[in-house]
């Protein structure tokens, strides 16, 4: 199968920035790029996940954010492009736009149905077919209950047998779900299957072909990944730990929060949560700061303080 990714495969997400005005911020979103290009990202997702917030934009300025991240990858690694929207013409025209900028493919959310309800699998089916026949890009299949549907597992598997369908994010903790789907999707050689940084050894281990997050948790991974590649399997545990506390005692905050609070912690400022959503407090913060300086992190506070 034929898709832009290497195997083991680190797709980032990067956090997006904003100005006073809730702009974005361009010159920051740049930055942050270089950071994750430079700490070993596979791959970098354009507007495709909550923790870009690009659900604050309007379409204009979505499209604007997945321009701007383009155009700062620069060639250095594929670009996937986020399309889901509630409007599937939208999602259309974005894969178009997505096309033009020369990304490696899309990424689309498994949709709930707009006249509310589960979708059936036959749904699923024809919503994902009717949008490859649009696009000759291939298409992320991104699983998130919530946003988007609770799909089965009987029904990611078929969905991942579709042509178009060339890789999945997996968005759950599930091992037993994980597990499966790695053997009849990944390992059978339907798609390429990616988890989460919490289930990235296990995933690995398992035959998967790696895991898509948001930064700084993707240098960590980054270090997990290239010590199961050289078969140094303590270090990979032992690095996989890191991922035990972080990001999940300031969860409460929510993902996009505490991650935004790593970033400026390690000295690439990202800024604060889209309004009216709180960032972590002084006290948060400082303890966010303390555990950090215990992982592969560390030598960025070690930067910061002699910039």
């Amino acid at each position: 199968m034929d898709t832009p990714a290497a195997r083991p495969g680190l797709i980032v997400a990067p956090l997006t920035p904003f100005t006073a005005d809730l702009r974005v911020d361009e010159p920051a979103l740049r930055r942050q790029i270089d950071y994750v290009v430079d700490s070993g990202a596979t791959m970098v997702v354009a507007a495709g996940v909550e923790t870009q917030e690009y659900t604050y934009l309007g379409l204009e300025q979505r499209k604007e954010l997945i321009r701007a991240t383009v155009e700062a990858v620069a060639g250095r690694v594929p670009v996937m492009v986020g399309i889901s929207h509630p409007s599937f013409r939208t999602a259309i025209e974005l894969a178009h736009d997505a096309e033009k900028l020369g990304a490696a493919a899309v990424q689309l959310l498994a949709p709930l149905r707009p006249f509310a309800g589960p979708p059936t699998q036959a749904d699923l089916i024809a919503y994902f077919e009717a949008i490859g026949r649009e696009t000759r890009l291939p298409i992320t299949l991104y699983l998130n209950p919530g946003p988007g549907a609770d799909v089965s597992i009987p029904d990611t598997i078929a969905l991942a047998k579709l042509p178009c369908v060339q890789l999945i994010k997996e968005s759950s903790r599930d091992l037993a779900r994980v597990s499966r789907l790695i053997v009849e999707i990944d390992r059978a050689g339907h798609a390429r299957y990616f988890t989460t940084m919490q289930m990235l050894l296990a995933s690995l281990e398992l035959g998967g072909s790696g895991a898509t997050m948001p930064p700084p948790g993707s240098e960590i991974a980054r270090h997990v990944i290239d010590a199961f590649v050289a078969k140094d399997y303590a270090r990979a545990a032992e690095t996989q730990l890191q991922f035990a506390l972080f990001p999940a005692k300031w969860m409460h905050r929510g993902l996009a929060p505490t991650m935004k609070a790593a970033m400026n912690l390690i000295g690439i400022p990202v800024g604060e949560p889209y309004p009216p959503y709180a960032p972590l407090t002084r006290e948060e913060t400082a303890a966010l700061a303390a555990l950090l300086r215990t992982t592969v992190l560390a030598h960025r506070f070690e930067r910061t303080a002699a910039a």
